[in-house]
């Protein structure tokens, strides 16, 4: 059996998180790009038996050395190199679009007030049409 804390290229031991305080999500895994050639080099010497057991020792699927031959193919190390994601708003984009969001939802509910007001504001004037016109068809009756 392998050890599966070994760091074998990765930015951090696998297992293991970088915060005892934090939660215990998996992280997924980063590669240098040292190690991603150093794993294709290893990978295109072996033979079949040898690539499987360089899969299962390094906990790698086909898939990685798909896109790791792909990017070595289009530019060598520089494409190699871990990608950073940047995100794609500010954090004041977002809260501005959260705040957004909220006033057009209060607007809504507004517009949905007033109609409601109206609709209660016509419904008292003909309950008090119908009520003088039923105490005048009484003072009539007497």
């Amino acid at each position: 059996m392998t050890d599966l804390t070994g760091t074998a290229g990765h930015d951090e031991p696998m297992g293991t998180s970088s915060s005892a305080s934090s939660s215990n999500r998996p992280r997924r895994r980063t590669f240098t790009a040292e190690y991603k050639l150093a794993i294709l080099e290893e990978y295109d010497q072996a033979d079949t038996v040898g690539k499987g057991a360089l899969l299962r020792r390094e906990r790698l699927l086909t898939s990685h050395i798909s896109e790791w031959r792909r990017d070595r193919k289009g530019g060598a190390l520089k494409a190699l190199e871990s990608r950073k994601r940047t995100p794609g708003r500010s954090p004041a984009e977002i809260e501005n679009e959260r705040l957004r969001a909220e006033k057009e939802k209060l607007a809504r509910e507004l517009a949905q007030t007033k109609a409601a007001l109206e609709i209660v504001g016509k419904a008292h004037a003909l309950l008090e049409m119908l009520s003088e016109s039923a105490d005048s068809d009484e003072k009539r009756k007497k």
